[in-house]
């Protein structure tokens, strides 16, 4: 049987849709997947896609069934509040280690020297045999 003119009765609750409104929840349904992987696949139109699916979410509620019983309603104010409002992140630049110890040293042959395990300060000034010298 052709989905658009099934009738799915849910308890006392009879969804119909042969008629214009359960028509337009299809073409509502789609138009919101089609955003959703536009905002996904062409990030450059997220504002556009983010509006766009949020105009249908407001839509969906006089035309089909109350916004979709309210759940894809929120679903599409939700997730077209999050299109517009994300922004790709930058890439990260590269830069100087900064401060002694941040970066291995050249050895002056292209290839370089690591840190020493025991760095920092030295051993008969901090601990000795695991015990701390107080003083």
């Amino acid at each position: 049987m052709y989905f658009p003119y099934n009738n799915v009765n849910a308890g006392g609750f009879t969804i119909n849709m042969s008629t214009t409104a359960g028509s337009a929840s299809l073409i509502i349904g789609v138009l919101l997947v089609v955003l959703g992987l536009t905002m996904w696949f062409q990030p450059m139109v997220r504002v556009f896609a983010g509006v766009a699916t949020i105009l249908l979410g407001l839509v969906s509620i006089p035309v089909s069934n109350i916004g979709g019983f309210l759940m894809g309603f929120l679903l599409a104010l939700f997730g077209g509040g999050m299109s517009i409002a994300w922004a790709p992140g930058e890439a990260p630049s590269a830069q100087p280690a900064q401060g002694p110890g941040a970066a291995p040293e050249d050895d002056g042959n292209g290839e370089s020297v690591p840190e020493p395990a025991g760095a920092g300060s030295a051993p008969d000034q901090e601990a000795r045999n695991g015990r701390h010298r107080a003083g």
